[in-house]
């Protein structure tokens, strides 16, 4: 090949890279804009519509705003909420996917969401006089869980292949002794249903303070998780002559995506497939780069969330349905669509 012919080719490429960046640039500038428009979105609509202007003034704190006390107490809460818990799940996923090298795993695949929920219910079904120690119980009912599914996955080495064998059989296991509670305590059960089936409806300020920190450290150390994410994705063999312990960076990965999907579970309850469906959407659209790929799918999470909240509560009115119960309607079939499609990553 002449140097004529070399100078062409790198031309090309350049030229290649730099479109890819303005694409993933333009991508990340949409969602931000998305997600503060269906964030104004939220503040206006409810049982009670708001223009803009006065939930501007109801923002500002203006004396007299009919929807002050309406915006500020009860849907700026709401909104705050529905972004974080997004944020965090969808970010869970995307770690959760390049431990497994699979884009249909999601955090329940670790057990997290089934041990926090046989927890929750547990206290609310057993014990309700300490049903103010739920969060709690299912942040760490969901650890466990996810030790759990670990330590049965361990043999020289932690495999993808067998964690997802063992986290299919721990979600039985624990599923089986929700459904148990269930049917012993049914007299009681009505009162569970919402935290089940994944609900930010009564939450408020106090639920945003305890939350809001948690979800802080959460991202900062899914963002440095970077790197590791990347080199996964070459497999086992690249990733050691790369210098990664792949044992232990697949368990750090793992830990804290169910760290982040825990404290969310634990405070709205059980919302799925946030973790498995807003990953791909953002590997097709940015690619599987995850320096891009992992704040667009926090972008896109925490925007899908505050739109199924603000659909849950205005959609059928003056009935407000379990967010959760949303999501699941409109992520079972795009599982299905992935599996239909093979699952395969986008590069």
């Amino acid at each position: 090949m002449t140097a004529e012919k070399i100078n062409i080719t790198q031309i090309n490429e350049s030229d290649e890279v730099k479109k890819r960046l303005f694409k993933r640039l333009m991508v990340f500038m949409g969602a931000i804009a998305l997600l503060l428009i269906t964030a104004i979105l939220s503040l206006r609509f409810g049982s009670v519509s708001y223009s803009t202007g006065e939930i501007v003034d109801a923002l500002k704190g203006i004396e007299g705003s009919n929807a002050k006390t309406i915006v500020m107490n009860i849907r700026l809460p709401r909104m705050l909420l529905a972004i974080m818990v997004g944020a965090n799940l969808a970010i869970s996923g995307a770690l959760l996917q390049a431990v497994m090298r699979n884009p249909l795993a999601d955090p329940g695949l670790t057990g997290v969401s089934t041990g926090a929920s046989l927890a929750a219910v547990t206290i609310m079904l057993v014990f309700p006089a300490l049903t103010v120690y739920v969060p709690l119980a299912a942040f760490v009912g969901g650890c466990l869980a996810c030790l759990f599914v670990y330590s049965l996955a361990w043999k020289r080495g932690i495999d993808p292949i067998r964690i997802i064998l063992a986290g299919v059989a721990v979600n039985a296991l624990l599923g089986g002794g929700t459904s148990l509670l269930s049917v012993l305590y049914s007299d009681k059960i009505q009162g569970v249903l919402m935290w089940l089936n994944g609900s930010i409806a009564g939450k408020s300020w106090y639920h945003v303070r305890i939350l809001m920190p948690y979800s802080i450290i959460g991202i900062i150390i899914g963002l440095l998780c970077i790197n590791t994410s990347n080199v996964l994705q070459l497999g086992d063999d690249a990733a050691k002559n790369l210098g990664i312990k792949v044992s232990h960076a697949r368990i750090f990965l793992s830990l804290t995506a169910a760290f982040l999907a825990g404290i969310s579970v634990a405070t709205v309850g059980l919302i799925g497939f946030i973790g498995l469906i807003i990953p791909h959407i953002s590997r097709l659209l940015v690619g599987s780069d995850y320096k891009y790929m992992l704040p667009v799918s926090a972008l896109l999470g925490a925007t899908l969330l505050v739109v199924a909240d603000t659909a849950a509560r205005t959609v059928f009115s003056p009935v407000e349905l379990p967010v959760g119960i949303l999501m699941a309607v409109f992520g079972g079939p795009f599982f299905l669509y992935l599996l239909r499609r093979g699952g395969a990553y986008r590069v």
